[in-house]
């Protein structure tokens, strides 16, 4: 195989490609993406760093919020994203928002390295912060639409769920470079370095991703089934009006939203990202394992996503995910707690041998914690003695019990015999300590090969989930307004659903006392998921007559 980019003529009607011409497309589209989605992730990762440089520095659990806030804003713009560029792909075409959107993302990549501090320059900061994650939301918006139906409407349909299954690689493949970079830039700074400052460097290595992916971008070729539909005239006018006010397509939209699209982000979200900050708060094991153990997990686990690609191309798709959706509801609780377990065994004997009661009344005013609090870190509620004293528990993975206010006081907290009133972030942690909760994980305590099995059985029920969700999406709607009808399900499920994962997971776990209860979002949006689909979804693979009249803007029958 020949791995350069070449400049492809366009394709006749009715012409195959070869397939050496068709492993080029693959490769042109899915590096863009790759490098698309790093672009994406290195905030997420790299959001602790963050928050203590752009958000103010008296909270660091409210700056936390801020950060994770922004990264909120960019997961929840993405519809808006896929509803522009959706609308503009099945209007002008899919080469050209290719470029439009890896420059934007790299552009505004570049730019979140270069954002003056707090001290600097004030709320501009994080001003500055989140308009810049909201042209990264737009961007990933228009991508993934776009990546999908190029490959899609280029390859053979017999093979369109191998083939797009390496595009969808490409999410984790974006994570685990963005893992091997920080890694690397950590170990090379030094750990203080990089929370002073070398947190930047990855942001700054875009410059190059966005340069060749501008190169390899530039030289691919029309989509043949635009180009087709462009030349007889059959461009839907209005795409987006198209598939949304005529039933046939909208309700077709609406079950892949509540089904194989949220149900993905369930499992996906959860088992490969939501779990990064679970394993190093509420497990609190150091950064650097945390990611050495994903990105071994990672490389194990992407050959996953091809092979079940492959399989959904001789047995059908929708059963694959569906039953990956279904595991991700049996078994994700608990799988979380055997890594607390395996990572952290003094956490849990003390949890059992001395366990924490918080006196609050959870009725009351001084206790109360809104969703608000979690999604806006200036909200009234995070002041609150009651709320620090939750986040402060939370944060360091200690689970709590609620029990009766002592001596009218909105909070206190009893450990070992010992009640300290109101809230004190060092007395907290001294009574803590010396009731033998660990304030890290002990390296020689830590089964490394328990955390690494759970996290690949977790990537393989992600890849269940996501491999095929691409070509089960091409396959459902028209030609003429795929690249929008496609943008609207897949981008609300990851963008709202995923985006407010890190959030409902706070206010859930804050508001039970219990570091696992966030878990219960994931796995209620599995169980409705599953069943909406086991219901509703069309069942396939599609036989190739059936694609083809999709790809000649023809109803497809279900």
């Amino acid at each position: 195989m020949n791995s350069s980019p070449v400049h492809l003529p366009p394709l006749a009607e009715n012409q195959e490609l070869s397939r050496t011409e068709e492993r080029q497309i693959v490769l042109a589209s899915t590096l863009g993406t790759l490098f698309e989605w790093y672009d994406f992730f290195i905030y997420g990762s790299l959001a602790v760093f963050m928050s203590a440089i752009i958000f103010p520095p008296d909270n660091p659990m409210v700056s936390l919020l801020g950060a994770l806030a922004a990264l909120a804003v960019g997961f929840v713009i993405r519809p808006l994203g896929g509803a522009i560029f959706g609308y503009l792909g099945d209007r002008f075409g899919r080469k050209y928002m290719f470029l439009v959107t890896v420059v934007m993302m790299g552009a505004s990549t570049v730019l979140l390295g270069c954002l003056p501090s707090y001290s600097a320059a004030g709320n501009l900061s994080w001003i500055l912060l989140l308009v810049l994650r909201v042209i990264q939301g737009l961007a990933v918006g228009g991508e993934y639409g776009g990546a999908v139906v190029y490959i899609s409407e280029h390859c053979s349909p017999k093979r369109r769920g191998l083939l797009t299954s390496w595009l969808q690689s490409t999410c984790m493949l974006g994570l685990l470079a963005c893992t091997v970079v920080i890694v690397l830039c950590r170990t090379a700074i030094g750990p203080d370095a990089f929370k002073a400052w070398g947190w930047r460097v990855p942001f700054l290595a875009s410059i190059v991703l966005l340069s060749i992916s501008v190169y390899i971008r530039a030289r691919l070729h029309e989509s043949p089934v635009f180009s087709r539909m462009k030349s007889q005239g059959r461009l839907s006018k209005n795409p987006l009006r198209e598939a949304l006010s005529q039933w046939s397509n909208l309700k077709l939209i609406l079950i892949a939203l509540f089904s194989i699209n949220a149900g993905t982000v369930a499992s996906f979200y959860t088992g490969q990202f939501y779990v990064v900050i679970f394993l190093q708060q509420a497990v609190a094991v150091d950064q650097s394992l945390v990611y050495n153990l994903l990105s071994i997990a990672f490389l194990i686990g992407v050959p996953t996503y091809v092979f079940l690609g492959w399989l959904s191309d001789r047995i059908g798709r929708k059963w694959i995910m569906i039953a990956g959706i279904f595991l991700t509801a049996l078994t994700f609780r608990p799988m979380f707690e055997s890594l607390i377990s395996a990572g952290n065994p003094a956490l849990v004997e003390a949890t059992i041998a001395k366990p924490v009661t918080l006196h609050a009344s959870t009725n009351s005013e001084d206790c109360s914690f809104s969703l608000g609090a979690a999604l806006l870190s200036s909200h009234p509620d995070n002041k609150k003695a009651c709320v620090k004293a939750k986040q402060y528990l939370v944060q360091h993975g200690v689970n709590f019990t609620y029990v009766p206010p002592v001596n009218g006081l909105p909070v206190a907290m009893s450990v070992n015999g010992q009640t300290i009133s109101g809230f004190d972030a060092k007395a907290y942690g001294a009574a803590l300590q010396s009731a033998g909760y660990p304030e890290k994980a002990d390296p020689a305590r830590i089964n490394r090969t328990k955390i690494l099995l759970i996290l690949i059985a977790m990537t393989v029920i992600a890849a269940m989930t996501y491999a095929s969700l691409a070509a089960y999406l091409v396959e459902l709607f028209p030609a003429r307004i795929r690249y929008t009808a496609i943008s609207f399900p897949y981008h609300i499920g990851a963008g709202i659903f995923g985006g407010l994962l890190p959030f409902i997971a706070t206010y859930l776990t804050l508001s039970v006392g219990d570091v696992l209860a966030g878990l219960w979002y994931p796995i209620g949006l599995s169980v409705i998921c599953g069943i909406v689909g086991t219901i509703f979804l069309p069942s396939g693979p599609r036989t190739s007559a059936a694609t083809s009249a999709a790809d000649a803007n023809t109803p497809t029958a279900q």
